[in-house]
């Protein structure tokens, strides 16, 4: 996660992202800012200097050129540098704003099929959660990136989009920490690239369409944007539901009702 002033610049900068004439050109960028972060995160000092307040813009934006110039295009390449020019008042967020205008620029690479992301990861995510076996070679420190890698594409290869598989790849082989969670920041992001809002809906029973309707449409109407729902069954729910977007969580299962109950007995 950044901070808010981060999440502001990042929205900034993607604009930036425009310039890539083509859907192939914005993969190659969204594939060329990973790179760049990782090298920001792995080179420290790389990464003060260029988010020192006290080192003039000009000066920070040509180092990064000369670093990065030459060894990505002209999309990528704009992007690191006016990013180098910004104000950054945590050191880290600059690494993690260029990672995260990669997703963008992947997920525009998908076109009109963009919004197919989202569902893709969140159903990845979904597998991985109901497979101890794969959760745990997934989180394993003594295989390498290459074979984490290759274990997803066995499973993903021609069954989602190009864009998803790039983004996969990434969170196994170039994130720390949780693939599960990398996935998850991922399907924000997407999520944000068409408009929209992400909801997990945790039920004890799978909703029909109708209901999934007019949830969609009362939160809509509540967040003032499009809300996209991620349904997750769950039996020890009871009844009810419960709805986390963002930081926010609307709690109305029975299990909750009950636990209120039940402390306000025991108080």
């Amino acid at each position: 996660m950044v901070s808010t002033t981060a999440t502001e610049t990042r929205a900034e900068l993607a604009g930036l992202l425009d310039r890539a004439a083509t859907l192939d050109d914005a993969a190659r960028a969204g594939r060329e800012l990973f790179g760049i972060a990782a090298t920001l995160r792995s080179e420290p000092a790389l990464r003060r200097v260029a988010t020192d307040a006290a080192v003039e813009a000009d000066a920070k934006a040509g180092l990064v050129q000369q670093v990065f110039g030459g060894a990505v295009g002209d999309v990528a390449l704009a992007v690191v540098t006016e990013a180098a020019r910004r104000r950054w008042a945590v050191s880290s967020d600059l690494p993690a704003v260029i990672e995260q205008l990669g997703v963008v620029a992947l997920v525009r690479s998908a076109g009109a099929r963009g919004e197919q992301i989202s569902d893709e990861l969140f159903a990845l995510g979904r597998l991985i959660e109901a497979s101890p076996e794969l959760r745990s070679a997934l989180a394993d420190p003594s295989r390498s990136g290459d074979d984490k890698v290759g274990l997803l594409r066995g499973l993903l290869d021609d069954k989602v989009l190009p864009a998803t598989l790039a983004l996969v790849e990434h969170a196994v082989s170039s994130r720390t920490g949780s693939v599960e969670r990398a996935l998850a920041e991922f399907q924000e992001v997407a999520a944000e690239v068409q408009g929209q809002l992400l909801a997990t809906v945790r039920t004890a029973r799978e909703l029909s369409e109708a209901d999934r309707d007019r949830l969609s449409r009362s939160l809509g109407r509540q967040y003032g944007r499009d809300v996209r729902l991620r349904v997750v069954v769950d039996p020890e729910l009871v009844g009810g539901l419960r709805v986390e977007i963002g930081d926010d969580v609307i709690d109305g299962t029975v299990s909750s009702r009950l636990d209120d109950a039940r402390r306000r007995l025991a108080g």
